[in-house]
């Protein structure tokens, strides 16, 4: 698989099957993922990788707060920002119905949409999911880095056959999950990343992902027409 097909095949996977991965692999790829770029080489990333009992053990911690809703929430940083809206907003919001749509739940049957957020905190099936954090004192530049670290895993898992869904939705139980885990409490805890092999008759692996035109992302001065 070439670099361009890793990109144009990857997306969130939702429905994941329970095949093991094997460990050697997710070494494999984390080992070339060291290569990804940051700002004066600080590589300012962590992770913790977890399978088998310890995720079970975290699953079930997180079952506990998941029905008291929002008062259960903590999260360490803003998911979105507060005043998100305009075309940023819309596409959050599209994204969702277009999901919601695949799975043919309405929009009005919120506790059948509640029930299947749920499966966010079960990695939607992974086997293997791992959580990234960082030192609080790191800054947006090293997050961006971060970033480019996680997509660098996510590509690499591609050419593996292997798929993922990186989940910010974990950081709003970051005091839950350090109960069970050991995220270093000068850290910041920024997401999990759900790792596996796609179930490919799920609808929800399967819906269009509509993506910006590329002019209202990018402007061109001092090229020819």
């Amino acid at each position: 698989m070439n670099v361009s097909e890793a990109v144009a095949t990857r997306r969130s996977i939702r429905a994941f099957l329970d095949t093991p991965v094997d460990r050697a692999v997710l070494e494999r790829v984390l080992e070339k993922a060291q290569r990804a770029p940051s700002g004066g080489n600080t590589q300012p990333w962590h992770g913790l990788v977890l399978t088998g009992e310890p995720l079970e053990r975290l699953f079930a911690r997180i079952a506990e707060e998941f029905p008291k809703g929002r008062a259960a929430h903590a999260p360490e940083y803003h998911i979105y920002p507060p005043e998100l809206d305009g075309a940023y907003e819309q596409r959050r919001f599209g994204v969702g119905e277009d999901m919601y749509g695949a799975l043919g739940v309405a929009r009005e049957d919120k506790a059948q949409r509640l029930a299947w957020f749920a499966n966010n905190f079960r990695a939607f099936g992974a086997p293997v999911l791992m959580l990234v954090h960082t030192p609080k004192y790191m800054g947006p530049p090293q997050w961006s880095d971060i970033g480019m670290w996680l997509q660098t895993i996510m590509l690499l898992l591609r050419e593996e056959g292997l798929d993922s869904c990186s989940q910010e939705a974990w950081a709003v139980y970051s005091p839950q999950i350090r109960q069970v885990v050991d995220i270093p409490e000068d850290h910041t805890f920024f997401c999990g990343l759900a790792i596996g092999w796609r179930d490919p008759e799920a609808p929800v692996n399967g819906f269009p992902v509509a993506r910006a035109p590329l002019d209202e992302a990018i402007r061109w001065q001092g090229f020819d027409a």
